[in-house]
Formats: C-alpha cells, structure tokens, sequence
C-alpha cells in the first residue's frame, strides 16, 4: 500500500521533513534550552541504554520515507555527543528515496577530521548555533567555559569540509544580544556560511519566556538593511520556515525565522523523534506519541508506517498561531507543560 499518497493532517499539511533527536545531552547550557538552574550537576539524563539503537533509528527513519519525508535532521541536545554518530549517517545516507541529510549542532566538538568524516559519511547540509561574537555575551547565554574560538575553528573547518550549505543559526533577545545583530552580520557576510536570525521563543519550560524579550523578525531586517542594504529572495520551496533576503552588493544571504510575529504552522510539514523513540507533531507539544514498545517487540518499518500514518493523520497542531488565545485563556498564567527543546530538537 502507498501510505504517502495523500497522506495529510486534519489541516492538510503533507509529511515531509523528521527531525531526529540522536541524544538529550548538552555540553551548553543556554539561557533558552537548558538553562543551568534546571538542567545542573543532579539533573538526570537518559541512560544510554534506554537511547534507540541507530538499527532502530534507521528502521523508523524508513517507516517516515515511505509516508513521503525527504528530509532528515539529525539534532539533541548536541548530536556529536552521541559516541560514531558518523555510523548512524552512513545507515540513513543508504536510504534511497532520502533526498537531503543534514545536521545542527553547536560546532564545538566539530574538528576538521570530524567535519570530512561526516561529510564523507552522508551529512549534506549542518546548521551550527551561535548567538554572539562578544565573549562575555557569548558565555552569558551559554554558561560554559569553552572559549568562542573553539566555536569560530568548527565553523571553519565545517565550511572547508565541502558540505551544500552551512547555517549560522542566532536566537535573538531583547536586553541580552541585539547588540550583536550588526557585528554577526558582518562577520559572516561573504564568507559562504548563510546567518539565520530566530525569534526568541516560548520553547520548553524554563527559559523564562516573554513577549517584551520578542525582537522581531522586521525589527532585525529594519536594523541590518541601513548599515547592509538588502533584497528580498523568493523561498527556496514551499514550506520554507525563513524568509530569505540578500545583501544588495553580493555578500551572500541571510534568513529571518517569526515563529512569533509571524507564524507559519499553516505550511509545518515537520514531524520529531526523540531519542527514546517517541513521535512529536509539534515543537511545543506536551506530549508525544509512542514507537518504542512497538519496535523493541520487533515492528518492522512497515508497521510503523502504518501508525505513524495515523498519528499524522490525527494532527491538528498549530500552537504558534494559537499562542495569544492560549495565554488569554491561561489567563496570562502557566500554560500547560511542554516538552522541552533539548529532547527533541530545535
């Protein structure tokens, strides 16, 4: 049977893209996935046993491309604390109808032999995070004691590496790195890396979110244009989460993500699987949907196809554009528990 024929959710959204958690492990702890008060020296990670194989990875992996997905994610917490993570690349590369591997990650453990290793494995695009080039700020948001560096040297050798594209991903905040808008900007125009900018957003639950720390994707655009005038671009395919914009003189391009300002749950042809075998429709969903049991009882992909089928099937997610309402109906209060970022993947 072709379950990826006319596969859609309740509000008509096709299946296309997975994103796979590999790990809950961080090495960071930012202020807005893991902050240290929550996620310090007691917290409890998963045991690696309970982690999915990468055979059953795989074996889910497959299930999703016969419902359509063509695009595949590889996330955490910090995917390259996952130990031959290059193994797992090559088993997913081997997927013949999979169009597109890629890979986030926050470049710190991202030497020059890794970086060709995971490119020689399978890996066609990775996404790197960073949110400042100011020391100080830098750690502020990341809490950690590795030195930029040793971010800006991964970066380096992941765009010496030959992948398709390179990504600078950089969540903005008001009060915390607007200030370093301008200066990422510069740093990496013409440098063949494409700097993405993310509105800070209500992930999780304890990066202490609000909308007064909002910077919004048309303020950052309204702040880069003067000082690096740009152009809008077209998307690159339907769905496309950033919009896209070029710098007037040929330095490269940039994208803006308005999960806030400017939700686009309307086209989210994403779905997410955590590192224990669990399936989320949504990033801000409170709970997800359980492959586990199935495969530890030997499902092959088949079997999975069918009730993954029917889970996206049964989706009907769209919090960002629901967002006010929620909060209007919580009162302005706690909303309900969300799974947190870092299990799933950003």
């Amino acid at each position: 049977m072709n379950h990826a024929a006319n596969l859609s959710d309740r509000r008509g959204r096709a299946l296309r893209d997975l994103r796979v958690s590999v790990t809950d492990r961080c090495n960071f702890r930012c202020e807005y996935c893991m902050p240290r008060d929550v996620f310090g020296r007691d917290h409890r990670f998963l045991p690696k046993n309970r982690l999915l194989s990468f055979e059953e990875i795989e074996t889910v992996v497959r299930a999703f491309v016969r419902l359509g997905v063509r695009k595949v994610r590889l996330t955490g917490g910090e995917p390259l604390l996952r130990h031959n993570l290059e193994q797992l690349v090559a088993r997913l590369a081997g997927i013949d109808a999979l169009d597109d591997l890629a890979l986030t990650t926050n470049a710190s453990l991202l030497t020059e032999s890794r970086a060709h290793a995971l490119r020689r494995a399978g890996i066609r695009r990775v996404n790197i995070s960073l949110d400042a080039l100011d020391e100080q700020i830098y750690r502020n948001i990341n809490r950690i004691n590795s030195p930029l560096a040793d971010i800006l040297r991964g970066i380096g050798h992941t765009l010496g590496a030959g992948f398709d594209s390179v990504k600078i991903n950089m969540v903005v905040q008001k009060g915390v790195n607007v200030s370093e808008i301008i200066p990422m900007a510069g740093h990496f125009r013409g440098s063949g890396a494409i700097l993405r900018f993310i509105e800070f957003m209500d992930t999780g639950n304890h990066n202490h979110w609000s909308l007064d720390q909002v910077f919004t994707a048309r303020e950052i655009i309204d702040l880069i244009d003067p000082v690096y005038p740009l152009q809008p671009l077209d998307a690159n395919y339907p769905g496309e989460v950033a919009k896209r914009w070029r710098y007037a003189d040929g330095g490269g391009e940039i994208g803006v993500i308005s999960s806030i300002s400017q939700p686009f749950c309307g086209s989210c042809a994403r779905a997410r699987l955590s590192a224990v075998g669990e399936v989320y429709t949504c990033l801000f969903a409170s709970s997800g949907f359980n492959l586990r049991a199935p495969l530890k009882s030997g499902a092959g992909e088949a079997e999975l196809a069918e009730r993954i089928s029917a889970i996206w099937r049964g989706r009907r997610d769209q919090y960002s554009v629901d967002r006010r309402s929620l909060r209007l109906r919580s009162g302005g209060g706690k909303m309900s528990q969300k799974v947190e970022m870092s299990y799933i993947g950003g």
